[in-house]
């Protein structure tokens, strides 16, 4: 049923509970999982990804709080270090719930949501299980939600998986 899943991860507790889940399905089918990782390019961005809210500066991909965005002014962290820490990250995420799984990953920059729906389509991906923040309301209205984005324009699947608030 799903030979390719593509998981977007921006380090936030709503992409690492989406991480056991990706797990468990890749397992199940035997798929191979796709990690990817954007870094928001966007002008004024808030942050490397939608990780920006989280309460640890350090979720926002490691780096720390001082390192600015990737915009206009050309700063950022090293694409090749956030890849090596993205990749150790997400398979010690992911084969804690399933063991070895065949494993890809790549950091792209871009508009988030654009640059998911992209991969996947380049990828042939047969589902994207990505985390979501959980914003309602005004906060999601005025941040936007690349979930709901992804939901509502993707061609293959979305299952989206939301942290759980005790965490």
């Amino acid at each position: 049923m799903y030979d390719r899943i593509l998981y977007p991860t921006d380090g936030s507790a709503g992409s690492e509970a989406a991480a056991a889940h990706v797990g468990a399905l890749a397992s199940q089918f035997g798929a191979s999982v796709d990690v990817l990782h954007v870094i928001d390019t966007r002008e004024g961005g808030l942050g490397l990804s939608g990780a920006f809210l989280d309460d640890d500066p350090q979720a926002m991909s490691g780096r720390s709080p001082d390192e600015g965005y990737i915009g206009r002014h050309g700063r950022g962290p090293d694409p090749e270090e956030v890849e090596a820490g993205l990749t150790d990250h997400a398979e010690a995420l992911i084969q804690a719930s399933t063991g070895e799984v065949d494993l890809t990953t790549a950091v792209e920059s871009g508009t988030p949501h654009s640059v998911i729906l992209r991969y996947a389509d380049e990828a042939d991906a047969d589902l994207v299980v990505m985390g979501t923040h959980g914003r309602t309301g005004v906060e999601r209205y005025l941040l936007g939600s690349v979930a709901e984005k992804v939901v509502r324009l993707s061609d293959v699947p979305v299952m989206t998986v939301r942290a759980d608030e005790d965490e």
